[in-house]
């Protein structure tokens, strides 16, 4: 699945700059791409752009060659897992429920999850490493158990792409390595990924390209080492900065300099 963006303008009501700023991207089928930039450079509203949820001042969002609008909710429901960045439960629900409404897009109101739903559940639930909490209340997770649900429930989709907002966020090393490797894979497996992160060296250690934002505007795109260039990326965060090679993985490592 194809995603595109082509000259993205999005400003929020009373704002007196826009959050993006005619930003262009196209993410190829299968491949996993990561946006970066610091805080408050427009990468949640990159999200919300290209899954609708925001309206665009200028520009138009392309999902397989056809405009946003032009898609169905249901079928884009049933396409495009995502994984925004905050979310809180309104009612109780458990964990392997709230995992099986990955489901409901593909169920609709009046079918009952089969053997095939169960079983896609309950591998989600296994890749993410959530499965022995299977039975517990989502208000008794912790951030971290509570993120790595979230992406269960995306991955129960059967998505052919997948867009998160920083899903690594409150993760211990052990699972975030965990779960930037099941991206890895699931790209490899054909599976369309777009990553929004801060962390700079696992991107360009994990993704095909990058899109470095900077104040709303895109400041480089391209390859890891096409992007991370210490000038370049010196303008964007405001501090000096030394990229070296990882002798082990041959991705470029950025050293923030004192």
């Amino acid at each position: 699945m194809r995603l595109q963006g082509k000259n993205l303008t999005v400003r929020y009501p009373g704002a007196p700059h826009p959050s993006l700023e005619a930003v262009s991207l196209d993410v190829e089928p299968g491949t996993l791409y990561a946006v970066l930039g610091p805080n408050g450079s427009g990468k949640s509203t990159l999200m919300r752009a290209l899954l609708g949820t925001v309206p665009l001042e200028t520009g138009e969002v392309e999902i397989d060659g056809l405009p946003l609008e032009a898609w169905r909710r249901r079928d884009l429901a049933q396409a495009v897992g995502a994984v925004t960045q905050h979310e809180s439960a309104a009612f109780p629900i458990g964990v392997r429920e709230l995992v099986a409404m990955g489901r409901y897009p593909h169920l609709g109101t009046l079918r009952a999850p089969g053997d095939r739903d169960r079983e896609l559940v309950e591998a989600a639930m296994i890749r993410c490493d959530v499965d022995h909490m299977a039975d517990r209340d989502v208000g008794t997770l912790s951030g971290g158990e509570h993120q790595r649900v979230r992406i269960a429930r995306a991955l129960a989709q059967d998505p052919r792409a997948l867009i998160l907002d920083e899903p690594t966020a409150s993760l211990d090393i052990r699972h975030e390595m965990e779960i930037l490797r099941l991206l890895r894979h699931s790209a490899d497996q054909g599976i369309t990924v777009l990553l929004i992160t801060h962390h700079l060296d696992l991107a360009a250690r994990f993704a095909d390209r990058l899109l470095l934002l900077g104040c709303g505007r895109l400041a480089a795109e391209g390859s890891p080492a096409e992007v991370f260039r210490a000038e370049v990326l010196e303008a964007v965060y405001g501090w000096p900065v030394e990229v070296l090679v990882d002798e082990r993985t041959g991705a470029p490592r950025v050293i923030p300099l004192s």
